[in-house]
């Protein structure tokens, strides 16, 4: 019996010494990261100046000499980032041609656009005067049904916190009569990114017929897309030299802000920085 206790105890010191080398060995690594130069990234979300299909849209004449004039000066104060690549909402298979337009408006900034929006106005604006050589697109199409809310009548999960949800657009929709400045600084707020995967996203979970999960799996198809996004933008070669601008929909930002806060790779910015 003395001999059987003995035998436990060693192996519950052995155990323990183990233990404390794998502890050891994991902070170890983990101080080697934090010591790491990551790839600075400016995330900065948007609206969509143009055409959009997003369920929640701001009323903006981007043809307006004055709105391009505010689009400019923002550009101006985010140019001070002094990225050396751009990073912007289109898919990667339009990039050959994006690259080559980018170039054009680089040595013509007063070029024409058949369809100007926040990409024309903003990141190439920031581009050109931070001499940025490189821009990619990395956004990933995919269907999504953002009314499924709506469609499903009698629904059996929480219409209570649904209808709250979509009654907080009405704050949405206050930007529309804010200075550009004012409207994108406060979009870059984290309570702001919070309530915008909140209300493109995780309200469909309180939503669903019987004892299925219909808005849950339509949310996932967002939350699909954007670690898709995530997943080209990680295609893209960088080093630790490289400056990164991100221009999105504010949705997709709010996604990247929490990726790019777990990664070992990216160090994210903050906005409030440049928008002073």
């Amino acid at each position: 019996m003395n001999r059987l206790f003995c035998l436990l105890i060693a192996l519950l010191i052995l155990s323990c010494q183990n233990h404390d080398k794998y502890v050891s060995s994991y902070n170890e690594t983990n101080i080697e990261w934090n010591k790491s130069e990551k790839i600075k990234v400016l995330n900065f979300g948007t609206f969509h100046f143009g055409y959009t299909p997003d369920k929640n849209k701001t009323e903006f004449d981007e043809n307006n000499q004055n709105n391009q004039k505010q689009a400019h000066e923002i550009a101006q104060l985010l140019s001070e980032f002094k990225p050396t690549v751009i990073i912007v909402e289109t898919v990667p298979s339009y990039n050959l041609e994006l690259q080559e337009i980018f170039k054009q408006y680089k040595t013509n900034p007063t070029m024409e656009f058949n369809n100007i929006n926040e990409i024309q106005l903003i990141a190439f604006e920031v581009g050109r005067l931070s001499e940025s050589k490189r821009i990619y697109g990395i956004d990933h199409q995919l269907g999504y049904n953002y009314m499924i809310g709506d469609e499903i009548k009698n629904n059996d999960i929480d219409s209570v916190t649904y209808n709250y949800f979509k009654s907080s657009a009405e704050t949405y929709n206050q930007i529309e009569n804010m200075s550009l400045k004012n409207a994108l600084t406060l979009m870059n707020t984290n309570d702001y990114l919070n309530w915008n995967i909140n209300v493109n996203a995780d309200i469909l979970t309180y939503v669903g017929k019987n004892n299925g999960h219909q808005g849950a799996d339509e949310a996932s198809e967002f939350y699909k897309r954007n670690l898709r996004m995530f997943s080209n933008l990680n295609r893209i070669p960088l080093s630790e030299d490289d400056r990164v601008f991100i221009l999105m929909g504010a949705g997709h930002t709010a996604f990247f802000r929490d990726f790019i806060s777990r990664s070992p790779k990216y160090e994210g910015v903050p906005v409030e920085h440049y928008l002073k």
